[in-house]
């Protein structure tokens, strides 16, 4: 077998041969990781019979039975030619005849409805999403309009009650108070369900599912009432959430709940459960049913996953499953009532941002992927890669690459699948919210995956089918009326943001990184008006903490090794970079004077937000530490207990955060520049 062989093999699978590094460096992708991706696709190709055998295999999948479309525009049913007919039943139950060119297979013209539609070609039956050309976005919800709102981490907040952590009761709070004082919108972190019986797994971006919520940040008291549902009390720490204790204090309280609504319980609330289960399903069930699983192996044995339960309980359809099930029914109930409450309560939150005056509501963020040991890859097996966590190869920032520790839909499987996991994943993400962000929406093209037991510079790109994701994107977020942003940072390929434009996904700006080669800051100006602008995010300093150099201490503190010249290079370069920035200040007229000193952060933030104002993108969005002048950020990537990971907390409730003289003058000045 050649490599020639093996790399046009590799094409076909849809493994990148060529690509290009975060410097624009090509690079080449070597014969031995490209078998060991192959064998974990399911495709062996050690020898040349392994890579014959496995080259039938792709080629003798079935034609999809699921295939995309755009309003308007003429399309393949068939993949090719085919007779000069077909019959089409619209979603609205509506008929009609679609005439095909019998040379092309295509139709002539196109369809003006867009949903998901049934095509009749003689004995097959083929589903059609047919989508706008565009996402849904501030165009519809807000023409002509540049409206600003803030970015939470939602464990951070902090409500009237003293709690662990802050929850859907606390977030409807803060969007109240931050939409009567102008915010259009109020981004959160990821509130995917995690593991609630491993007080160790709260890092939002790791979740065991993305269908489900992360029942910790149920608020019982909207949905069963003040009296039924008091969660009674819980000791609240200080700056930092003790994730150890308050995760199962909060599970215990949760408990009594269950108890006390099993007794004495309304009848329309405990109706309005069974509904929520009923709509839930075969997942739903599922879901709880992994939890009840899991918290008693892990209380048992420490098992921090499905692969380590006992055999028999790794097919969710097999006997002993189900009677698992049956012999803790109690234990699957309370998991579905938890889902109950969190749907419910994330619910009223979405509400108040909206009763609040908010255009947009709440933004939800979809995390990348999910771990490979949690919910989703027990029940839903099928929709994932198995043997591949994905990552990032070396960059700027990561110059050894990473290695995320979790896995996501194969691209075979959702063409098979008819994209049933990606379609549930948005559905889950829209269903209380005015926008979602879709965390590293580079992979809606291509993904960096990493063969377990390999280390993350030995991955290779794994491509998607961007034009189906796209188009899914657009139908799904008009049907719900949701406007969609994209992190597209990092090693982004060629073109990909001109795509996503084009398809009304709105791209990610941050201040930060807006510098031309030659280091200078870009003029507000030059800012584009689609992307969502932004002075920071959660994996970066806030403005006061990097012109502080806050940030370079953890990296020097981090890196025990480093020696001194390496710190002062690093401390020169800040100082060079905070008088471009300064100078980018002055030139956009939101500062004056000399530069200030590192220590004099005060000045800095109100001219960078006074910056982010001016830009022309219809969207800015204000994260809360850049509002408040914080230095700490939420997440220092690359670390999991050397830093205080997903655990900072605000000083205060929203109330006395946003009328302080600081944060109140900075919003004073984001509603001059962008009144709603």
């Amino acid at each position: 077998m050649s490599e020639t062989e093996l790399e046009a093999f590799a094409t076909e699978a849809g493994v990148l041969i060529e690509w290009e590094d975060v410097h624009g460096a090509p690079r080449r992708t070597p014969p031995e990781t490209l078998r060991a991706v192959l064998a974990a696709l399911g495709l062996p190709a050690a020898t040349a019979d392994e890579l014959r055998d496995s080259r039938e295999k792709l080629r003798a999948a079935a034609p999809p039975d699921f295939i995309t479309a755009e309003v308007g525009q003429p399309f393949q049913p068939l993949g090719g030619p085919c007779g000069s007919t077909a019959r089409l039943r619209l979603e609205d139950g509506g008929r009609l005849d679609l005439a095909l060119d019998p040379a092309t297979g295509l139709t002539r013209g196109g369809l003006e409805t867009p949903g998901y539609h049934r095509l009749e070609v003689g004995d097959r039956i083929i589903t059609v999403a047919v989508a706008p050309a565009r996402a849904f976005g501030l165009d519809d919800l807000a023409p002509g309009r540049r409206l600003w709102g803030l970015a939470v981490q939602l464990y951070a907040l902090r409500g009237r009650d003293p709690r662990p952590f802050g929850d859907f009761g606390d977030l409807a709070g803060f969007a109240n108070a931050a939409g009567r004082r102008g915010a259009a919108a109020l981004a959160i972190s990821p509130v995917h369900a995690l593991f609630a019986a491993d007080p160790e797994r709260f890092s939002p971006y790791a979740p065991s599912s993305r269908l489900f919520l992360n029942g910790l940040y149920a608020d019982p008291a909207a949905v069963l009432g003040d009296e039924l549902g008091d969660l009674g009390h819980e000791p609240a720490d200080g700056d930092l959430v003790a994730w150890s204790t308050a995760i199962p204090q909060r599970m215990a309280a949760l408990r009594r709940l269950h108890a006390r609504f099993l007794a004495s319980g309304p009848a329309d609330l405990k109706a309005d459960l069974q509904t929520f289960e009923a709509e839930g399903g075969e997942d739903l069930r599922g879901h709880a049913r992994f939890e009840a699983i899991h918290g008693t192996f892990f209380a048992r044995d420490g098992a921090r996953g499905w692969p380590e339960w006992p055999e028999d309980l790794h097919d969710p359809a097999s006997p002993a499953v189900a009677a698992f099930a049956a012999e803790h029914q109690d234990e699957v109930a309370f998991h579905i009532f938890v889902q109950w409450l969190a749907d419910r309560s994330l619910a009223r939150a979405h509400e108040a941002a909206q009763a609040a005056g908010m255009p947009v509501g709440l933004i939800t963020d979809v995390a990348v992927g999910m771990d490979p040991g949690g919910s989703h890859a027990w029940s839903r097996p099928q929709d994932l890669l198995a043997g591949l966590n994905i990552g990032a190869p070396p960059d700027a920032f990561q110059a050894k690459g990473q290695d995320w520790g979790v896995t996501t839909f194969s691209p075979r499987a959702l063409a098979a699948s008819g994209y049933e996991g990606f379609l549930a994943t948005l559905r889950s993400a829209m269903r209380h919210a005015g926008g979602v962000r879709i965390d590293h929406i580079l992979g809606l093209r291509r993904l960096w995956v990493v063969p377990h037991g390999a280390g993350p510079t030995e991955g290779a790109y794994l491509t998607y089918p961007m034009q189906d994701l796209m188009r899914l994107i657009a139908l799904e977020s008009h049907r719900q009326g949701v406007l969609v942003i994209g992190e597209d940072l990092g090693t982004v390929p060629a073109g990909l943001r001109d795509t996503l434009a084009e398809g009304g996904v709105r791209g990610m700006q941050v201040l930060l990184f807006e510098q031309d080669e030659a280091g200078a800051f870009k003029a507000p100006e030059q800012w584009s008006r689609r992307a969502c602008a932004m002075t920071t995010t959660h994996d970066l300093p806030p403005i006061a903490g990097w012109w502080r150099g806050t940030d370079i201490d953890w990296r020097v503190q981090l890196q025990p090794d480093a020696d001194e010249d390496q710190a002062l290079a690093l401390q020169s370069e800040r100082e060079t970079q905070r008088t471009a920035l300064w100078v980018a200040f002055c030139a956009a007229g939101c500062a004056e004077g000399d530069r200030p000193s590192a220590d004099q952060t005060g000045p800095v933030v109100d001219a960078a937000i006074g910056f982010l104002a001016k830009t022309p993108s219809e969207l800015a969005i204000l994260p809360i530490e850049d509002l408040l002048g914080l230095e700490a950020q939420p997440n220092l990537p690359g670390t999991t207990t050397e830093h205080p990971n997903w655990r900072r907390r605000l000083a205060g409730p929203a109330e006395a955060l946003f009328d302080a003289p600081g944060p109140a003058g900075r919003i004073a000045s984001l509603n001059k520049a962008r009144p709603l």
